[in-house]
């Protein structure tokens, strides 16, 4: 988590970096801590590095920590904001803009934590979300042919063969013939179904119809796309033990 502490009393800004550090709530959190006394300081960290979490004086020598608040709406991500100082008139104010929590001096470890598992609860959702996503997103796989691209399910990809510098890529009723590596397509097959058994092939072992004898102690598949896919001496071992013969 990326937290900036934004405030114009470097004892303010110390006791509640200290606080912050110390909170249980991010003790299995990789934290990153900033420090800034004004609203110039904080907009250079805000534009280098991603913040989560503000936490914001409103009082900023002759500045506002509402001016700052109202400018993070034009960034193309809002980092989440506490509001935290000497004032408690600026509660109903802080809300309206959206505030996670508003927290008063002095500062006390109970209400920082109360802030930070709010916080923390909010980044692990949104977390979870953006792996929901990707993992929404990697079901498919683009193959670029030479004229356009298709998109197919990964699960339905039976088997894959390099011959001559073309990698064939095949389903039950399609076969793709692309410039792609066979490790391209390896980094890109993580399901446990999917294993190579050849330095020329992979196939999706749920997808084997019969495991036929071959020349030199060697095996040959039969796909249920009645492809042919010979399993390379080094890798039979490793099939044995993922089909239990």
């Amino acid at each position: 988590m990326k937290i900036l502490v934004v405030d114009d009393e470097p004892l303010a800004r110390t006791e509640l970096s200290y606080l912050i550090k110390k909170s249980p709530v991010l003790k299995k959190q990789k934290i990153k801590l900033y420090q800034a006394e004004d609203i110039k300081e904080a907009q250079g960290i805000l534009l280098k590095y991603k913040v989560d979490l503000l936490f914001l004086d409103i009082s900023l020598n002759e500045e506002n920590g509402f001016e700052l608040a109202d400018e993070l709406k034009q960034l193309s991500y809002s980092p989440m904001i506490v509001f935290a100082t000497a004032y408690d008139d600026y509660a109903v104010k802080a809300f309206d803009v959206g505030a996670l929590d508003y927290v008063l001096k002095p500062f006390e470890q109970e209400r920082i934590d109360q802030a930070l598992t709010k916080a923390a609860k909010i980044l692990n959702t949104e977390d979870n979300n953006l792996k929901q996503r990707e993992q929404k997103k990697s079901d498919v796989l683009s193959i670029e042919l030479e004229d356009r691209n298709v998109i197919v399910k990964k699960l339905e990809i039976v088997a894959a063969t390099v011959n001559n510098g073309i990698l064939t890529i095949e389903t039950n009723t399609q076969k793709y013939e692309t410039r792609k590596t066979l490790a391209w397509l390896k980094e890109r097959l993580t399901d446990s179904c999917f294993m190579q058994v050849h330095r020329n092939a992979i196939v999706n072992i749920e997808d084997i119809k019969e495991i036929q004898p071959w020349f030199n102690h060697t095996l040959l598949l039969i796909m249920v796309n009645d492809a042919k896919i010979q399993v390379g001496r080094s890798y039979r071992k490793e099939l044995n033990e993922r089909l239990g013969m």
